[in-house]
């Protein structure tokens, strides 16, 4: 590892994000590896995740880990949700929050915010354009694939 890509490392593995807790080694090369501009958007979306789960019942904690070499978030304690990624759309380059592609929260995102949110497939929020996010629908849309399997269980629809 290059001094330069580890000094960036280390600056990122250190940054305290609002309640989030520090980022994984791992996630933290990850996340060095992107733009600046597209890193700064990722950890703000990792710090709404971590703000999320601890604010949604059922979730508990999270384990920050790489999947396909992003950094992804899963509920592997309590298995209520689904991974969630962040990484790049393919198209645009742009940040983009990745959901497993067989589930329907892409869809059950689009219904709930047909406007709110750019998606791309059936797998991804994009976060790129001229367009401010929505943080409240975001932050909903985050809610509901750390509960993905919690609401199938019950049998819960969005709210």
């Amino acid at each position: 590892m290059s001094q330069d890509r580890g000094s960036s490392v280390n600056s990122i593995s250190t940054m305290q994000h609002r309640m989030s807790p520090g980022v994984a080694p791992d996630a933290a090369a990850a996340f060095a590896s992107f733009p600046a501009s597209v890193r700064e958007r990722l950890l703000h979306v990792r710090d709404l995740i971590f703000d999320t789960a601890a604010k949604t019942d059922g979730v508990g904690e999270l384990e920050e880990t790489l999947k396909w070499g992003e950094p992804a978030y899963l509920t592997a304690r309590s298995g209520s949700g689904i991974t969630i990624r962040l990484g790049r759309d393919k198209a645009s380059g742009a940040a983009a929050i990745h959901f497993i592609c067989h589930t329907s929260l892409v869809d059950e995102f689009r219904r709930l915010y047909p406007d709110a949110l750019r998606y791309e497939g059936n797998r991804s929020i994009v976060l790129g354009g001229d367009k401010p996010v929505d943080e409240a629908a975001l932050r909903h849309c985050i809610a509901l694939a750390l509960t993905y399997h919690l609401r199938r269980k019950s049998g819960r629809a969005a709210a």
